[in-house]
């Protein structure tokens, strides 16, 4: 039976009121990122996107780390990879090494993409896992292409070979965050986003509803908006100055909370993977780019005055500094609400997690995607911002608990590292980590950032040791599995070897111009 068409023809004609004009408060990475993907995805809506910056608040812009999910990013918005690589100063980044973080003189690399093949329906590494623990399998990076050319600092984008490791080599950038907004910068102009110079003085909220109705610049202009992005950085202009909504401080569990960030020249050929190296109170970054090194110290004030870490990092750079060393306050945490009645944050209003994993950049974009998937009209409907705000903080929990068990599972010693020993474990990484911990296995929740493999090289790095191997192993015979390995360890080993030096892949393709 049809329904009625009266009544029909109410539900689909719903009133919507689009939005009409989206404000940007605040440029650099988040600003320009997010001006970028609303320009390219809302083209359609006769939308018009407005963005105000300051050219006297300064960026860090001493080299950023990213992971693969940008270079999908990049593909959405039709950007030519090799022309930004070349225009940014980039390199190619197949992983992060974690040196001495186990233990000083230890060293183990947390890889891109996939790693072996199951074997008779038992993944690979389950049969890994009971193989090494018989002393018969190779260290687990072994198996790992991108671990392997990252260690001999080779690089060279996927292929279509069926069957072969070269086929699924996945990478990310390491790049000059100030370029890349520069870049992003002119790529929204050009789809018709409008840049405003100056400084947001005051915050006007509709007294009806609590909505952010206009901001005023310090020049007097006054500037309407219905829907708000926030990109003030750590102030949080809207979504903290107006309107109150609140930060929750993880530092119980990421005690770290001050930085030094400088750029060095580079004395070396390129590498292709992040380093990071633990201090006797934090750790130290080096990303390198095409034309200098970018370098930071994180530390935590309660262990190391500034003028110590300031030193540490100085004393720890492979060329002359470029200028001196920028510090920087955080607290690691996120906002309460990542959404609140019609202002979004991105970027560090949203909140800060130490970049030891290379999260910041994709908690930009991954914002950015989360908004588009509950595009609202100027109604701001509460249940489209209530699942934003859910999923946002479920992102954010997830990664905030990769970056603890760096803290929580070491052998090091010094009175900072056994306060992070000691620390209280959130609940959602006490079951995990209790799920590992009886036969290695590693139980992934839909949407959270980091795979299972990123976890089981985590873990396996920082020598956490579950108590015995996945039952499901027994499906393979010792010399089934041995063979596996063996062809698997083999394989990556020729094929690390068709791999071009790193310099010499970026000099053929996408190499900087000099000067």
């Amino acid at each position: 039976m049809l329904r009625d068409a009266s009544a029909r023809g109410n539900i689909a004609n719903v009133p919507v009121d689009p939005i009409r004009n989206i404000v940007i408060v605040g440029g650099g990475s988040a600003g320009w990122i997010s001006a970028a993907a609303l320009s390219k995805f809302l083209r359609h809506l006769n939308c018009r996107i407005r963005l105000i910056e300051s050219a006297e608040i300064g960026t860090v812009g001493v080299g950023e780390s990213t992971i693969p999910p940008l270079i999908p990013f990049l593909g959405s918005l039709g950007i030519d990879e090799n022309d930004l690589i070349r225009k940014i100063q980039a390199t190619f980044k197949l992983g992060i090494e974690f040196k001495d973080w186990t233990r000083p003189g230890h060293s183990y690399i947390h890889p891109f993409g996939p790693t072996g093949r199951p074997k008779k329906n038992v993944e690979f590494y389950a049969y890994w896992r009971k193989r090494r623990e018989g002393g018969h399998a190779r260290p687990l990076e072994e198996y790992s292409l991108q671990a392997v050319a990252a260690r001999q600092a080779r690089f060279m984008r996927p292929v279509d070979l069926a069957k072969s490791p070269l086929q699924t080599i996945t990478y990310a950038l390491h790049l000059d965050a100030s370029l890349l907004a520069a870049y992003l910068r002119s790529y929204a102009e050009a789809r018709g986003v409008t840049r405003t110079e100056g400084k947001v003085r005051t915050v006007a909220l509709r007294p009806e509803d609590g909505f952010v109705d206009s901001v005023t610049l310090e020049s007097g202009e006054r500037i309407e908006g219905d829907l708000f992005i926030d990109c003030s950085g750590f102030r949080g202009l809207l979504i903290e100055g107006a309107l109150k909504t609140g930060y929750e401080d993880w530092t119980r569990w990421l005690p770290c909370d001050r930085a030094f960030a400088v750029a060095c020249e580079r004395t070396g050929p390129f590498s292709s993977h992040t380093l990071a190296a633990a201090r006797d109170v934090g750790w130290q970054w080096r990303i390198p780019l095409q034309h200098r090194v970018g370098n930071g110290y994180v530390y935590c004030s309660q262990f190391i005055d500034d003028t110590t870490a300031h030193d540490t990092l100085m004393s720890n750079l492979e060329g002359r500094a470029l200028r001196d060393p920028l510090p920087l306050r955080f607290t690691t945490g996120r906002r309460r609400l990542a959404w609140n009645k019609n202002c979004v944050d991105i970027g560090l209003s949203a909140g800060f997690l130490e970049p030891l994993e290379s999260t910041g950049i994709h908690l930009i974009y991954r914002g950015i995607a989360l908004l588009l998937s509950y595009f609202p009209d100027r109604h701001c409907r509460q249940a489209d911002i209530d699942r934003f705000n859910r999923q946002t903080a479920f992102e954010f929990e997830r990664v905030r608990d990769f970056l603890v068990v760096h803290y929580a599972r070491t052998e090091r010693e010094g009175e900072f590292w056994r306060h992070c020993r000691n620390l209280e474990l959130p609940e959602s990484l006490k079951e995990r980590l209790e799920l590992f911990s009886s036969y290695g296995r590693i139980v992934r929740d839909e949407n959270e950032l980091f795979p299972v493999q990123s976890w089981q090289y985590l873990l396996t790095g920082q020598e956490v040791q579950p108590s015995g191997y996945d039952p499901l192993a027994e499906g393979l015979t010792p010399e089934e599995a041995q063979k596996a390995l063996d062809e698997t360890w083999g394989l990556v080993a020729r094929c690390a070897t068709t791999m071009p030096p790193h310099q010499e892949f970026i000099a053929q393709h996408c190499a900087a111009s000099p000067g």
